[in-house]
Protein backbone atom coordinates (compact mmCIF):
# COMPACT_ATOMS: atom_id res chain seq x y z
CA UNK A 1 0.00 0.00 0.00
CA UNK A 2 1.36 3.40 -0.97
CA UNK A 3 1.69 6.19 1.54
CA UNK A 4 -0.38 9.20 0.54
CA UNK A 5 1.21 12.62 0.52
CA UNK A 6 0.00 16.14 1.10
CA UNK A 7 1.22 18.40 -1.66
CA UNK A 8 0.88 22.18 -2.04
CA UNK A 9 1.05 24.13 -5.29
CA UNK A 10 1.40 27.82 -4.42
CA UNK A 11 2.82 31.08 -5.67
CA UNK A 12 2.07 34.16 -7.75
CA UNK A 13 2.34 32.37 -11.07
CA UNK A 14 -0.50 30.95 -13.09
CA UNK A 15 -0.98 27.23 -13.66
CA UNK A 16 -1.48 25.91 -10.12
CA UNK A 17 -5.02 24.69 -10.76
CA UNK A 18 -4.07 23.39 -14.20
CA UNK A 19 -1.20 21.43 -12.66
CA UNK A 20 -3.52 19.97 -10.01
CA UNK A 21 -6.04 18.96 -12.67
CA UNK A 22 -3.22 17.36 -14.66
CA UNK A 23 -2.28 15.31 -11.60
CA UNK A 24 -5.95 14.34 -11.28
CA UNK A 25 -6.09 13.15 -14.89
CA UNK A 26 -2.92 11.13 -14.37
CA UNK A 27 -4.36 9.50 -11.24
CA UNK A 28 -7.68 8.81 -12.99
CA UNK A 29 -5.68 7.04 -15.70
CA UNK A 30 -4.48 4.69 -12.95
CA UNK A 31 -8.08 3.93 -11.96
CA UNK A 32 -7.90 6.01 -8.81
CA UNK A 33 -10.97 7.80 -7.41
CA UNK A 34 -10.51 11.57 -7.63
CA UNK A 35 -12.47 14.36 -5.93
CA UNK A 36 -11.84 18.03 -6.69
CA UNK A 37 -13.38 20.73 -4.50
CA UNK A 38 -13.00 24.24 -5.92
CA UNK A 39 -13.03 27.42 -3.85
CA UNK A 40 -13.08 31.15 -4.67
CA UNK A 41 -13.73 30.67 -8.36
CA UNK A 42 -17.46 31.22 -8.61
CA UNK A 43 -19.28 29.50 -11.42
CA UNK A 44 -17.04 30.38 -14.34
CA UNK A 45 -15.85 28.78 -17.55
CA UNK A 46 -12.93 27.08 -15.79
CA UNK A 47 -15.18 25.38 -13.25
CA UNK A 48 -17.61 24.36 -15.98
CA UNK A 49 -14.74 22.90 -18.01
CA UNK A 50 -13.61 20.89 -14.99
CA UNK A 51 -17.02 19.22 -14.88
CA UNK A 52 -16.30 17.65 -18.27
CA UNK A 53 -13.88 15.37 -16.45
CA UNK A 54 -16.79 13.61 -14.74
CA UNK A 55 -17.59 10.82 -14.02
CA UNK A 56 -13.94 9.75 -13.72
CA UNK A 57 -13.13 12.86 -11.67
CA UNK A 58 -15.82 14.24 -9.38
CA UNK A 59 -15.83 18.04 -9.20
CA UNK A 60 -17.61 20.05 -6.50
CA UNK A 61 -18.05 23.75 -5.87
CA UNK A 62 -20.22 25.11 -3.10
CA UNK A 63 -20.35 28.66 -4.37
CA UNK A 64 -23.58 29.97 -5.85
CA UNK A 65 -22.39 33.21 -7.44
CA UNK A 66 -21.33 33.59 -11.05
CA UNK A 67 -18.72 36.16 -9.97
CA UNK A 68 -15.39 35.44 -8.28
CA UNK A 69 -15.33 36.11 -4.53
CA UNK A 70 -13.22 39.28 -4.84
CA UNK A 71 -15.93 40.95 -6.95
CA UNK A 72 -18.83 40.31 -4.56
CA UNK A 73 -20.53 42.81 -2.26
CA UNK A 74 -19.94 42.41 1.47
CA UNK A 75 -23.35 40.76 1.90
CA UNK A 76 -22.67 38.35 -0.98
CA UNK A 77 -19.24 37.58 0.48
CA UNK A 78 -20.81 36.56 3.80
CA UNK A 79 -23.16 34.15 2.05
CA UNK A 80 -20.43 32.70 -0.16
CA UNK A 81 -18.05 32.38 2.82
CA UNK A 82 -20.67 30.23 4.52
CA UNK A 83 -21.04 28.15 1.36
CA UNK A 84 -17.27 27.64 1.15
CA UNK A 85 -17.06 26.61 4.81
CA UNK A 86 -19.65 23.96 3.86
CA UNK A 87 -17.20 22.89 1.15
CA UNK A 88 -14.43 22.53 3.75
CA UNK A 89 -16.77 20.43 5.90
CA UNK A 90 -17.56 18.29 2.85
CA UNK A 91 -13.81 17.82 2.27
CA UNK A 92 -13.44 16.58 5.84
CA UNK A 93 -16.30 14.12 5.27
CA UNK A 94 -14.68 12.89 2.03
CA UNK A 95 -11.42 12.30 3.88
CA UNK A 96 -12.96 10.67 6.94
CA UNK A 97 -15.10 8.28 4.88
CA UNK A 98 -12.23 7.64 2.45
CA UNK A 99 -14.38 8.38 -0.59
CA UNK A 100 -11.35 9.00 -2.82
CA UNK A 101 -7.72 8.16 -3.44
CA UNK A 102 -6.83 11.75 -4.37
CA UNK A 103 -8.50 14.88 -2.99
CA UNK A 104 -7.72 18.20 -4.66
CA UNK A 105 -8.62 21.32 -2.69
CA UNK A 106 -8.32 23.97 -5.38
CA UNK A 107 -7.66 27.46 -3.94
CA UNK A 108 -8.27 26.33 -0.33
CA UNK A 109 -5.23 28.37 0.75
CA UNK A 110 -7.04 31.46 -0.53
CA UNK A 111 -9.71 30.88 2.10
CA UNK A 112 -7.08 31.66 4.72
CA UNK A 113 -6.02 34.81 2.83
CA UNK A 114 -9.66 35.97 2.70
CA UNK A 115 -10.26 35.28 6.41
CA UNK A 116 -12.92 32.64 5.69
CA UNK A 117 -11.03 29.93 7.58
CA UNK A 118 -7.74 29.75 9.48
CA UNK A 119 -4.66 27.67 8.73
CA UNK A 120 -5.52 25.63 11.84
CA UNK A 121 -8.81 24.62 10.15
CA UNK A 122 -6.83 23.16 7.25
CA UNK A 123 -4.52 21.36 9.69
CA UNK A 124 -7.57 19.80 11.41
CA UNK A 125 -8.97 18.84 8.01
CA UNK A 126 -5.73 17.04 7.14
CA UNK A 127 -5.90 15.09 10.41
CA UNK A 128 -8.90 13.24 8.93
CA UNK A 129 -6.76 12.00 6.02
CA UNK A 130 -6.27 8.26 5.70
CA UNK A 131 -2.58 7.46 5.36
CA UNK A 132 -2.84 6.26 1.75
CA UNK A 133 -4.87 9.22 0.41
CA UNK A 134 -3.11 11.98 -1.53
CA UNK A 135 -4.20 15.57 -0.91
CA UNK A 136 -3.27 18.40 -3.25
CA UNK A 137 -3.93 21.98 -2.16
CA UNK A 138 -3.53 25.13 -4.24
CA UNK A 139 -3.41 28.83 -3.50
CA UNK A 140 -1.16 31.84 -3.80
CA UNK A 141 0.18 32.08 -0.23
CA UNK A 142 1.35 29.03 1.74
CA UNK A 143 0.76 29.59 5.47
CA UNK A 144 3.93 28.56 7.32
CA UNK A 145 1.74 27.13 10.12
CA UNK A 146 0.95 24.25 7.76
CA UNK A 147 4.59 23.33 7.18
CA UNK A 148 4.45 20.34 9.55
CA UNK A 149 1.24 19.06 7.88
CA UNK A 150 2.54 18.81 4.32
CA UNK A 151 5.08 16.65 2.54
CA UNK A 152 5.81 18.78 -0.53
CA UNK A 153 5.46 22.47 -1.37
CA UNK A 154 5.97 23.56 -4.97
CA UNK A 155 6.15 27.28 -5.64
CA UNK A 156 5.03 28.41 -9.07
CA UNK A 157 6.32 31.91 -9.66
CA UNK A 158 5.53 34.40 -12.37
CA UNK A 159 9.02 34.68 -13.81
CA UNK A 160 9.07 33.45 -17.38
CA UNK A 161 12.30 32.12 -18.80
CA UNK A 162 10.92 32.68 -22.27
CA UNK A 163 7.59 34.25 -23.20
CA UNK A 164 6.69 35.44 -26.71
CA UNK A 165 4.20 37.90 -25.22
CA UNK A 166 6.88 39.75 -23.25
CA UNK A 167 10.15 38.99 -25.05
CA UNK A 168 11.31 41.60 -27.56
CA UNK A 169 12.70 40.18 -30.74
Amino acid sequence: MKKGIVQVLCGEGSGKSACAIGLAVKAAGSNQNIVIIQFLKGKNEESEMSRRLEPEIKVFSFEKSEKPFCRLSEEEKKEEASNMRNGVNFAKKVLSTRDCDVLILDEILGLVDCGIIEAADIARLLEAKDEDVDVIMTGIVFPEELNSCVDRVTRIDSRDIKNPETDAE
